[in-house]
């Protein structure tokens, strides 16, 4: 009895796979799936969230529309079966559109940045972060609207991410690895309400 009850509970706990989330009825929520658990988003972002997203993507396609396409969320990024996930905004380089589909983005974008919320800040700094990193997502932002700071992550040796600059105040953001990039971190933050 005891090995029949195990095997039931291991059927119980295959993991999420993006062809069950596909299938979900439209409940009005967002989900994500994170090494095969799905994980439901908070509900809808705040005034300042969504000011500080919307003048990102403004920033980015100024300079870097030519080069990169440039989408927000909502929008799946397939990393694998059980890793799905919906970035604030993402950036890929129009010779690897082949990872553009109509279901999302399959494959690691050349830039993923988030947009910390309190209810999506350990989310976004450790179980995003790592699934990112592990999918070989080049480099990854955190914009902190609280601190007003965008931290720039790197890909090191290791296949892990390591903090390459934290710009605040009128540091000028650039990348070598995305060499269009150009705007001070304090545009970002022009419209938030303190």
């Amino acid at each position: 009895m005891d090995s029949k009850k195990k095997e039931e509970d291991q059927v119980r706990e295959a993991p999420f796979t993006y062809e069950m989330y596909a299938e979900m009825p439209d409940d009005g929520q967002r989900y994500e799936i994170i090494d095969g658990n799905l994980e439901l988003m908070s509900p809808g972002a705040s005034f300042s969230h969504q000011a500080v997203g919307g003048e990102l993507e403004y920033l980015l396609k100024q300079s870097c529309k030519s080069e990169y396409i440039i989408l927000d969320a909502p929008l799946d990024v397939i990393l694998s079966p059980t890793n799905v996930l919906q970035p604030d905004l993402l950036m890929v380089r129009r010779s690897r559109m082949h990872i553009v589909t109509n279901r999302g983005i399959e494959g690691p974008p050349d830039l993923v940045a988030e947009v910390l919320s309190p209810s999506t800040r350990k989310r976004d700094k450790i179980k995003k972060a790592a699934a990112y990193a592990r999918f070989g997502v080049e480099e990854y932002w955190i914009v902190d609207g609280d601190s007003r700071t965008l931290e720039q992550y790197r890909l090191d040796g290791d296949g892990k991410y390591e903090l390459h600059n934290l710009f605040e105040g009128d540091d000028l953001v650039s990348s070598d690895k995305l060499p269009c990039v150009s705007f001070r971190v304090s545009d970002l933050f022009v419209d938030v309400i303190d």
